[in-house]
């Protein structure tokens, strides 16, 4: 197998089909032979450069991340500096009030936690508010 082949569809026989095969049964990963392209598809999704497969003594991959340092949003209280995650989860938000945090983590592409994270800082910038309880609320962007 050649890095250039991880890159297209390709055959997977794993080297320890003991746990591979209860991996599969649980459900932890959907199939074998996909990883590589998977990884490639969310990175593109995400709009960042294609991972780097490198092979040398050990096999490493590289995922690159997005260097910017973040957009200007104006606001009542000033111009506030806010991440690529935070405005993604502004541009969700605004699509929909009522999104969940599951499915912001789908839209975003980070971990529920740091999704709650950038809200409390949305928050605390004034940016958001969550209107009512966390089953039942939703969400509103303030200008």
């Amino acid at each position: 197998m050649t890095v250039e082949k991880l890159r297209q569809k390709h055959s997977s026989i794993p080297v320890n089909p003991l746990i591979a095969e209860p991996l599969y049964l649980t459900g932890t990963i959907e199939r074998m032979g996909t990883g590589t392209g998977d990884i490639i598809k969310q990175c593109q999704k995400a709009g960042l450069k294609p991972p780097e497969f490198i092979e040398e003594e050990d096999f490493r991959v590289i995922l690159w991340r997005n260097e910017e340092k973040g957009t200007e949003k104006g606001t009542e209280k000033g111009t506030e500096k806010i991440t690529r995650n935070q405005q993604l989860i502004l541009d969700n938000v605004i699509k929909n009030q009522y999104i969940k945090i599951d499915d912001l983590v789908d839209a975003v592409g980070i971990s529920a936690s740091k999704i709650k994270e950038n809200l409390s800082k949305l928050k605390a910038k004034g940016l958001i508010e969550r209107i009512g309880p966390d089953k039942g609320g939703h969400w509103k962007v303030l200008k």
